[in-house]
């Protein structure tokens, strides 16, 4: 007798979960998953075998007959085999040779960042083994980075340069390392003991060895700023081009994507000039920019005031919801400020999702560091988008999803996650969350960022613009500080493609409200759409479109 095709998606879709995780162990642990352990093996032997097991599973899911397959099943499918393949794509990319940075994207900062959110069970045991397994995590890591330079895919100079500033930080203050963070809730203080050893004696030295490694080895065949693009590398045109497919989960071309950048920001001339005449009385953008960039007015006092007022606005929010989502997240969003340690090269803020075992609230971390010189017109955006409706909400509500596979439940698609986040800062103005015009400049200007990644994170990867080229072009479209640009542009440069979702994502989720709405007239109803896009866990933007079209047709 033949299995049931429902069946045979549904166990499918578990073991690819399983594999996606042992491959990235640490995702599962802040996850709240159980059951995952060690650090994974980011070595060619390792990538080899997790290749091989995704591809069978991926075979495994062509060969499911979707005649037999309906409802939740056939999204379960879609979904399984999105993530079967871009897991693939990912590992065909190799970015694990050149990734090097101070920003937690890359091996080594991402375990400085990871490492001290877990949470940890019984005596910690296994965050122990985790600090015991450093040393062969970093030496294959570096084995990689020697692999990518003798086939080309050389890393970015000065990316290299603030990875090692960014280690040496980590190596000249013992008393602050971050990974003496977690606490056990059994035999505190033995595993005090024990990990304070192992940080002395085995990963601060493995720490110093991969130091050594990107200081000696690798700076010295890098890329300089003229040339940081992937297009650059070898094959580096087809790897974008997977990357761009990966992040966006559409077809749409590197160089559709440019233009639409390129046109998105001539639209916004026209809301410039009507709120910065009110605001300062002039409807020159530039000279709005100016004013953003240079009135002292537009800076924070300090630490304390910037996370008073991104706490404000996250309450704001969450008090407004119930009148356009009727499905919400069980618990409140956390705020707080990132660690001090990762600050210097950390993007403005980032949310951390709950873990599944409810051990870690849903958190919203916002930089403080060098709070006087950062854009107070910023904060409410910015809540909006990474917590309260934007991250907060869809990733909680997709945790929360019981009824669903796991996969649903926990996997990633950029273009879903951070389309919706964009999608909410708009949301966010009909919803009369924004204070003043102030906060609406605000908006505006996220909008100018995300149009801009089209065009530069493009620019870069697909026509070969130079950093100083990048930088350039946002600093004359969008009103941030100079340091927060740099820090933008370096982001793109270490993670390619992931700065496509953001607009992408929120034209589809426009693009899908608006058409429900055309179709279903007097019957669309705002809070029932908000509660199925987020009602099915993130989804592949083409997936997402057959949901929505069958809510239409119901």
């Amino acid at each position: 007798m033949n299995a049931d095709p429902a069946t045979s998606v549904q166990t499918i879709a578990d073991e690819l979960l399983r594999a996606l995780l042992e491959a990235e162990p640490l995702e599962a642990s802040l996850l709240g998953l159980p059951g995952y352990e060690g650090l994974g093996d980011p070595s060619e032997e390792g990538d080899a075998a997790s290749r091989a097991r995704v591809t069978d599973i991926a075979a495994r899911l062509d060969a499911v007959d979707r005649a037999g397959v309906h409802g939740e099943d056939l999204v379960t499918l879609d979904v399984a085999k999105q993530q079967a393949d871009a897991f693939l794509s990912a590992l065909d990319s190799r970015q694990v040779e050149y990734t090097i940075t101070d920003l937690f994207v890359a091996p080594a900062s991402g375990l400085l960042t990871a490492l001290p959110m877990l949470s940890l069970d019984g005596r910690g045991e296994s965050y122990v083994e985790r600090l015991r397994a450093i040393p062969a995590f970093l030496g294959a890591i570096a084995e990689r980075h020697r692999v990518g330079l003798r086939a080309g895919r050389l890393p970015v100079a000065h990316l290299v340069t603030n990875a090692v500033a960014h280690l040496d930080r980590y190596l000249a203050d013992p008393d602050a390392d971050p990974l003496r963070r977690p606490t056990p809730p059994d035999g505190a203080e033995a595993f005090a003991v024990e990990r304070d050893a192992l940080l002395e004696a085995v990963v601060r030295p493995a720490f110093t060895a991969y130091r050594q490694v990107l200081a000696t080895e690798v700076n010295g065949h890098a890329r300089d700023a003229e040339k940081v693009g992937l297009c650059w590398l070898p094959d580096g045109e087809a790897s974008y081009a997977s990357l761009s497919e990966f992040h966006t989960t559409t077809a749409r071309t590197p160089e559709d994507l440019h233009q639409t950048g390129l046109d998105l920001l001539d639209a916004l001339t026209g809301e410039y000039a009507e709120i910065g005449q009110r605001v300062f009385g002039t409807s020159d953008r530039q000279q709005v920019f100016q004013r953003l960039r240079t009135d002292p007015a537009m800076r924070w006092r300090d630490a304390d005031e910037l996370l008073d007022a991104a706490r404000t606005a996250v309450a704001r929010a969450e008090r407004v919801a119930p009148e356009w989502f009727g499905r919400l997240p069980s618990s409140p969003c956390v705020v707080e400020a990132v660690p001090a340690a990762q600050a210097p090269g950390a993007p403005m803020a980032y949310y951390m999702r709950p873990s599944a075992d409810g051990t870690r609230a849903g958190t919203y971390f916002a930089n403080t560091h060098d709070a006087e010189q950062r854009d107070r017109y910023l904060a409410e955006v910015t809540a909006f988008h990474e917590a309260v409706p934007g991250h907060h909400f869809q990733i909680s509500i997709a945790q929360e999803l019981a009824e669903l596979p796991d996969l649903r439940r926990y996997v990633i698609v950029n273009a879903y996650a951070e389309g919706w986040g964009l999608y909410t800062e708009r949301l966010a103005e009909r919803m009369g969350l924004y204070t003043d015009d102030v906060a609406r400049l605000g908006m505006l200007a996220m909008d100018s960022v995300r149009a801009s990644r089209l065009v530069v994170d493009t620019g870069m990867h697909v026509k070969g613009w130079s950093r100083e080229r990048a930088i350039d072009f946002m600093i004359e479209n969008v009103p941030m500080a100079r340091q927060d640009i740099v820090v933008e542009i370096d982001r793109y440069i270490a993670y390619p493609g992931q700065a496509l979702s953001y607009m992408v994502g929120r034209l589809e989720f426009e693009r899908l409200r608006d058409r429900a709405r055309a179709s279903l007239g007097d019957a669309f109803d705002i809070r029932e759409f908000h509660d199925l896009v987020l009602g099915g866990g993130a989804l592949p933007m083409t997936v997402l479109d057959d949901v929505v079209a069958r809510w239409e047709s119901r």
